[in-house]
């Protein structure tokens, strides 16, 4: 199928594509993450010491993925700041089939397996490459028509991979660079970026000019689908030697499951889907995943108020980054890994849960002003102090939610110092 051509006449069709991208990198993220908490950990969960090993190394290349993906979202946060556009963190709820995407970009939480490696190398795809999606992933929308030269307002336009899409984008920035110049272009001030050293993140680059933006969309390609088709250490090769091995090792014993019996199940309905999707049943298990789905919230939170920050000191900023980090491996991973192992309840024996996350309304942002967005940012984190603390008091409650209500505690104690006292919530 040939490429559709992608128009970027104004800087609104880049912002939109940018943001278009800023969804796609996080969800996709959150994919690779599923995958790997459901993996089985253990021979205690029925795997011989060889499968055992095979499962951790997997699990390991996913989370490497993921980290990678979050790489490139900040990458794309960047270039949003860069071009005068505040970045966002909201998304639609899984799944994704041929609605808020083009036709052939769909997405779903699944857990490993054939289906889900399926699944990956398609996205990961390089431009060019024909392969199947997973059974199920068939687009039944009808394609987009085509941007219009001399369209003003920006909307939906189709790409085939994601190589695609950020080939668009870069010479949407090139092109927008030659006809309004590069000052002009790229107004966002250079303390809007996130930086490596703010990050801990080599690979991070802040965008301020045109060469920059080329450095942070290769880097994105680059990791994704290859350098031009040189993908054997890109995230294409990386699934590809996982379907390898994994094929090897379920020949040799057909009865091999590397994954926990996870489905996705929310704690209700999403607000944004019109089909039902299953809920958790399980009155404890449903508790762990709203405080998986309240953590994540509130690591969402962080990064808008990082990527869209006013005049915060670098130690302010540093607190951000460091409750992002501490949200994701104190809070999301303990729970997430638990939520695995729990029962989804009786109208899905014989089935755990695997984390859903749960978007439960379109998230906006806070006010510029530092101090309000401090007070409302540090209250919400209490909350999930709180929250998890109550849990952890019950009889029978995982290590899990004790160790997640330890490290909210600790966050929230930190982001309060940076909070006037005239703001603070009165004692109950």
């Amino acid at each position: 199928m040939a490429e559709p051509k992608i128009v970027v006449e104004h800087r609104e069709h880049l912002w939109y594509l940018l943001t278009e991208a800023t969804q796609l990198e996080h969800m996709i993220m959150c994919q690779y993450l599923y995958a790997a908490f459901s993996l089985k950990r253990d021979p205690a969960e029925g795997l011989t010491a060889e499968q055992a090993a095979a499962t951790e190394r997997w699990r390991q290349v996913l989370l490497d993925i993921a980290i990678e993906e979050m790489l490139h979202l900040a990458l794309v946060c960047n270039l949003m700041s860069a071009i005068g556009a505040a970045p966002t963190f909201t998304r639609p709820n899984f799944p994704q089939r041929s609605a808020y995407f083009p036709p052939s970009v769909q997405l779903d939480l699944l857990p490993f397996g054939a289906a889900a490696l399926t699944h990956f190398l398609y996205l990961e795809r390089p431009e060019g490459m024909e392969r199947m999606d997973a059974a199920g992933f068939v687009p039944t929308a009808p394609r987009h028509a085509p941007v219009e030269s001399g369209e003003v307002m920006p909307r939906t336009q189709d790409f085939l991979t994601v190589g695609h899409l950020y080939r668009a984008i870069e010479q949407g920035v090139r092109d927008l660079a030659g006809r309004l110049g590069e000052r002009a272009l790229f107004v966002g001030p250079p303390r809007a970026q996130a930086t490596p050293e703010m990050f801990r993140w080599p690979e991070l680059i802040a965008v301020t000019d045109l060469a920059s933006a080329q450095q942070a969309i290769d880097t994105i390609i680059e990791q994704g689908e290859g350098a031009r088709g040189d993908w054997q250490a890109a995230h294409y090769g990386r699934f590809l030697g996982i379907w390898d091995e994994y094929s090897q090792l379920a020949a040799a014993d057909p009865t091999f499951q590397p994954a926990r019996p996870v489905l996705t199940a929310f704690t209700q309905q999403p607000f944004d889907l019109t089909a039902e999707q299953p809920v958790i049943s399980d009155p404890a298990t449903r508790q762990v995943a709203r405080l998986f789905a309240l953590g994540y919230e509130a690591l969402l939170q962080v990064l808008t108020r990082f990527f869209t920050h006013t005049d915060e000191t670098d130690d302010q900023l540093g607190l951000l980054t460091g409750a992002a980090f501490s949200l994701m491996s104190g809070v999301l991973a303990p729970l997430g890994d638990a939520l695995t192992q729990l029962p989804a309840g009786p109208d899905h024996p014989g089935r755990t849960v695997g984390p859903a996350f749960e978007m439960f309304y379109l998230m906006g942002n806070f006010v510029p002003w530092q101090d309000a967005a401090w007070a409302v940012l540090s209250e919400r984190v209490a909350v999930l102090a709180s929250q998890c603390a109550s849990a952890a008091g019950r009889d029978g409650t995982l290590a899990a939610v004790g160790a997640a209500a330890e490290c909210a505690a600790g966050i929230q104690a930190q982001l309060t110092t940076q909070v006037p006292a005239t703001l603070h919530p009165r004692a109950r």
